[in-house]
């Protein structure tokens, strides 16, 4: 509004000035031909001052009523310019303030997952290890089980066999000698070779 004020008044100051130029050179503008310069005539100086009142009167209206408002409108667009820079200013601090919180939010919640999973395969991992000794205690009971059975069922067939041996030696002898054989000697003999077998 101060800049626009100036202008028009340096234009104002300009136009005087230019007349006060045209009212001296007029004489001998005359005299080069040009009558509209002529300020003797009452026409052309009648012109000038109406002239410069309807110039004052456009200032007046200008400088009083239009530039004030022009300067209003202005100074309310600068207003709500520099409202709207702040508060777009204010709106991108937030949202930075957002993206940092979100970022932040992210690499936690990474890092929990993180540690979820680990403590998941620890506790699979110790699951896995309780369930192997649990089966390996069970194969290990299995496999003395039935080692005892085997150990069992061996020592009964070499009984069964001891007294298979005894009574096959017996009918051999008897038949190859004749007579019959000595069972506690057959007995003796059968025992000793199961002996020196099961070595």
């Amino acid at each position: 509004m101060g800049v626009m004020m100036k202008t028009v008044r340096a234009g104002l100051l300009a136009a005087v000035s230019g007349v006060s130029l045209l009212a001296m050179a007029a004489p001998g503008a005359y005299a080069a031909g040009m009558p509209q310069l002529d300020f003797h005539n009452p026409l052309v100086t009648g012109q000038v001052i109406w002239g410069a009142v309807i110039f004052l009167g456009f200032y007046l209206v200008l400088s009083r009523v239009m530039l004030p408002r022009v300067g209003r409108v202005l100074e309310d667009r600068s207003t709500r310019i520099s409202n709207d820079l702040d508060v777009a200013r204010a709106a991108k601090q937030d949202a930075d303030k957002a993206v940092a919180e979100l970022q932040q939010a992210r690499k936690d919640a990474l890092a929990e997952a993180q540690a979820n999973l680990q403590k998941a395969l620890d506790e699979e991992q110790r699951a896995a290890e309780q369930k192997m000794q649990e089966i390996n205690a069970r194969l290990a009971s299995e496999i003395s089980e039935a080692e005892q059975r085997v150990a069992a069922e061996k020592s009964r067939a070499f009984a069964a066999l001891k007294d298979i041996a005894a009574d096959t030696t017996q009918a051999l002898v008897s038949r190859l000698t004749g007579t019959a054989a000595d069972a506690s000697l057959v007995a003796q003999k059968v025992e000793g070779a199961s002996a020196h077998l099961s070595l």
